[in-house]
């Protein structure tokens, strides 16, 4: 709980995956993927309760040996790669409300392909939501790349930077500042959640993390990426 709002963190986890094999409950420096973002609800000073959504045994199986509980397994109509998020995260929340009768302000999604996020992102999310005055928040992480100076994309066969400035831009530093999304965490008040707006609005507020938290594992590459982080992480007792 934080400021007398009661939050609960939703895990969404499929079992298939294009990218990845199997990502979401493959092991990671020696413990399923999954665990990771279990790990940081445990050590969240604010997360109230948690629910997991997946279709997969495999995962449900990493859960409940991570010592967590299993309330439901996710409808098929759910599981496609193309079913939006945010509708899992509804589903989650509306079976809570119906069979357990529980209710909360605040829901936190934790995204578990970005397993290197902190407790203390999770709850800096919260306050940011909170104090802000925000409908929802979004984590990211400072741009690689610069949509309005070194990004370009094909148009009609000729090569054109993405975003044009309104002004000259002699250095990559002159250019606006731009984020990357990392899918790790995505804060709603709960009238947010089931708006037509719950993600993108007016009222959107970023919370920024840094790039080496911030490891989104799409292709094979990033797992390999953030395996090296995390044991590197262990051996310096981080």
């Amino acid at each position: 709980m934080y400021e007398g709002k009661k939050i609960l963190a939703t895990i969404c986890a499929r079992g298939g995956s294009k990218g990845v094999l199997g990502k979401n409950f493959r092991l990671l420096a020696g413990k399923p993927t999954i665990c990771y973002s279990l790990d940081v609800i445990k050590k969240s000073k604010y997360i109230d309760d948690y629910i997991v959504s997946t279709d997969s045994d495999n995962i449900i199986e990493a859960v409940k040996n991570h010592g967590f509980e299993i309330k439901f397994k996710r409808p098929e109509e759910l599981a496609g790669d193309k079913v939006p998020r945010v509708e899992v995260v509804r589903h989650a929340v509306r079976w809570l409300e119906q069979e357990e009768s529980k209710f909360f302000d605040i829901i936190v999604d934790l995204g578990v392909a970005t397993p290197l996020k902190s407790a203390s992102d999770v709850d800096g999310s919260i306050e940011t939501l909170i104090k802000s005055g925000a409908s929802n928040v979004i984590s990211a992480t400072p741009s690689s790349r610069n949509p309005y100076y070194n990004m370009v994309e094909v148009v009609e066969g000729k090569v054109a930077i993405v975003k044009q400035a309104t002004v000259k831009l002699n250095d990559r530093r002159d250019a606006p500042k731009t984020y990357d999304l990392n899918d790790a965490i995505n804060a709603f008040l709960h009238d947010t959640l089931f708006s037509a707006r719950p993600q993108l609005n007016d009222k959107t507020q970023l919370f920024i993390m840094p790039p080496e938290r911030s490891v989104d594992i799409d292709e094979e590459i990033d797992f390999i990426i953030a395996e090296s982080i995390l044991k590197k992480n262990l051996e310096s007792g981080n």
